[in-house]
């Protein structure tokens, strides 16, 4: 570790090789937690490159927990986190929305590093259990449409640096890696970056994909489409940007989609929403998110057609039907 600082700190880049072979290293739990930590700040001082980012993935990709869910045609809905904005947990709403539409998700995802509630905090306080068993997985997305892998449970890094990460109170590149190295290997994705550069290295790392993708990044600044600014939407063949008011929708001020200060507070928040008792603001912004996966799903498909199907999930209760039978 001390010669990858060294070269580091002297403002080198690594490469690909390098980042792949650090990433293993640290897996194995070689290092301390100061190690890590300056390791850590590194990327946070000065953007990823392309190559590091690719040497990273490679190397939780090599290590993870494989799991084979190649039967169904599934999308996982996933944000860096990192934003600083403290939104509810609108990605995880937004996977059981299109859970119920009858699509089948994989969703990805992990304890929060710098809020107070990311996926794995929200679905554990609400009872479910975390698995890295194929055939409980497979049942659960048969049965609920929706299954949950958390990551700390795939990929042994993440495990080794969660508790620095935690300490940090701060995104850091594992932000980045964490919407790149689902275990499933799910044939769609719609991911959420907390900055335009991030989003870039995702599109040039996602064009050798085989996978359908879009990745959403709000002017402002959130890692989903908040309705609060436009934002950009980069897909396999495309780049655009869209406006609240181009999806007929009224802009939303950031108070409005603010999460809560506590895990509970945070369980409220998302309690109402998925039984349709969510302010017009929140519904509204859980429904463009999943309009949007829908469209990843099918390209064919029009926003307003999308954001109707979303609707009948959540106000018809096909969301909360599927998160009770996956937490059941």
């Amino acid at each position: 570790m001390k010669v990858i600082l060294n070269k580091l700190f002297e403002q080198q880049r690594l490469t690909k090789k390098e980042a792949k072979s650090i990433l293993i290293e640290i897996a194995s739990e070689k290092f301390n937690e100061a190690q890590l930590a300056s390791f850590l700040t590194v990327f946070m001082m000065r953007p990823i490159s392309v190559n590091e980012l690719t040497g990273f993935r490679e190397a939780l990709l090599e290590l993870a927990v494989k799991i084979d869910l190649s039967e169904f045609n599934t999308i996982d809905l996933c944000g860096t986190g990192g934003d600083g904005k403290d939104t509810f947990n609108i990605s995880t709403l937004t996977s059981f929305v299109v859970a119920g539409t009858g699509n089948k998700v994989s969703k990805h995802g992990n304890y929060s590093a710098s809020s107070v509630s990311g996926s794995s905090n929200m679905l554990e306080y609400l009872g479910y259990k975390f698995t890295n068993n194929q055939d409980i997985l497979k049942s659960q997305i048969d049965k609920a449409n929706i299954c949950f892998l958390h990551a700390p449970m795939f990929h042994p890094a993440m495990k080794a640096v969660g508790p620095v990460r935690k300490k940090l109170g701060m995104k850091t590149f594992f932000n980045m890696l964490g919407p790149l190295v689902n275990p499933s290997n799910p044939q769609n994705q719609l991911v959420g970056v907390f900055n335009l550069e991030v989003a870039r290295v995702y599109n040039y790392l996602l064009q050798e994909a085989k996978q359908n993708y879009g990745i959403i990044h709000s002017i402002d600044g959130y890692d989903e489409i908040s309705l609060t600014s436009g934002f950009k939407l980069f897909s396999k063949n495309n780049e655009e940007q869209i406006t609240p008011e181009d999806l007929g929708l009224k802009r939303l001020n950031q108070s409005e989609i603010f999460g809560g200060t506590t895990v509970d507070s945070s369980a409220k928040i998302f309690i109402s929403i998925i039984e349709g008792k969510g302010t017009e603001a929140q519904n509204n912004v859980v429904l463009a998110n999943a309009a949007f996966a829908l469209k990843t799903l099918d390209s064919n498909k029009s926003f307003e057609d999308a954001f109707e199907e979303a609707k009948s999930s959540l106000f018809g209760l096909k969301a909360k039907d599927c998160l009770t039978k996956l937490v059941s």
